[in-house]
């Protein structure tokens, strides 16, 4: 990701009479003046470990672990720190809860000593197009366009699902056939779905399936039991591309497309609050626009909306109530169709040579 974003354009800002050497793998420049500018990973604390720092830069910081900064970072900063060499960090991000991000921001807003605090919104930064924020205030919830396009810290202690309300999202509707649409989980205590016809940008949840002590091949049973001769997409957990279920080596993907389902999953998990975000933002819009329902056969679904909880103190969802597993299931299949965010691959990527 740090050679993505990074590397053409930082070579591009550094004139050729100041390089001495780059090396695109290690991701390394050489100054002339004796300097070193690195580009790394930070999903791995302890590679960042016995390097003395004068300057770093932690981007996108409320999605790192916090000891990548206290525990490795902070005190490579310490080795050459000095009078005459005063080292630095800068943290740059888009808010995540009032997690450790926030903490370092409200140093600088509470006057700490050495520190200080900017916050910019979207349309600030000049590089996204009015209209376009116009559209995105429109397509995500309140909360979630204040978090994203307005930098604001969002409060996430408390309700997961805030924009569900029973009285709007549980509907009456009645099955006229077409496309099934189903969000799956993979745990085996329970197996859980949720059942969905899309019109348009509209999802309508009909049904739910709940199986405890069970596997995949009695899932994708009970699926044809209840919907025979029904063309059905499946939007499964991204780790059924891996998970094995059987002695033979099938995997719960391949185990869905054998019993003749259509799969589409990512190559790999979306953040988690992205696919939470996701949920929210079809419950409601920022412009109060609701574009997923429920019938009143999803008693379990509704039930884990109305009551899964972060942890307190965290921006974590809380998973001891087991209202976890029918959410992800739904919000694997909301994020699919419908992310908050437009970068992931839906197909793998072809390779040039």
């Amino acid at each position: 990701m740090s050679k993505e974003i990074e590397w053409d354009m930082l070579l591009s800002m550094i004139p050729d009479e100041y390089l001495i050497k780059t090396n695109e793998t290690a991701l390394t420049i050489k100054l002339i003046n004796g300097s070193t500018i690195s580009l790394k990973g930070a999903e791995k604390p302890n590679n960042l470990r016995g390097r003395a720092l004068d300057f770093v830069v932690l981007d996108e910081f409320a999605d790192m672990r916090p000891e990548a900064w206290y525990e490795v970072l902070r005190p490579s900063l310490s080795d050459r720190h000095s009078e005459d060499n005063p080292t630095r960090a800068l943290f740059i991000g888009t808010p995540k809860g009032r997690n450790h991000f926030y903490d370092l921001w409200a140093k600088g807003i509470d006057g700490a000593d050495e520190w200080a605090s900017f916050q910019y919104t979207t349309i600030q930064g000049g590089n996204v197009a009015e209209d376009e924020i116009d559209q995105a205030r429109s397509d995500l919830d309140e909360r979630t366009f204040k978090q994203e396009y307005c930098a604001e810290f969002v409060t996430y202690a408390g309700l997961i699902y805030y924009n569900f309300e029973r009285a709007s999202s549980v509907v009456k509707y009645k099955d006229d056939g077409g496309v099934l649409h189903i969000g799956m989980d993979f745990n085996t205590d329970p197996m859980s779905a949720v059942v969905a016809i899309r019109k348009g940008n509209t999802l309508i949840c009909i049904d739910e399936i709940v199986i405890y002590g069970s596997n995949t091949d009695e899932m994708a049973k009970e699926i044809h039991q209840r919907y025979p001769n029904r063309q059905t997409i499946i939007y499964p957990d991204p780790a059924a591309r891996q998970r094995k279920t059987s002695s033979a080596g099938r995997t719960d993907l391949s185990i869905l497309q054998n019993s003749g389902f259509m799969t589409k999953a990512r190559s790999s998990h979306p953040a988690i609050r992205d696919r939470i975000n996701a949920v929210n933002s079809r419950l409601k819009s920022g412009n109060g626009e609701r574009h997923l329902f429920f019938t009143d056969k999803c008693k379990q679904v509704i039930k884990s909306l109305e009551r899964q909880t972060y942890k307190e103190g965290t921006s974590q969802p809380n998973k001891d109530d087991g209202y976890d597993h029918m959410n992800d299931a739904l919000g694997y299949l909301v994020e699919y169709l419908f992310p908050v965010r437009t970068d992931y691959n839906t197909e793998q990527p072809t390779r040039w040579t």
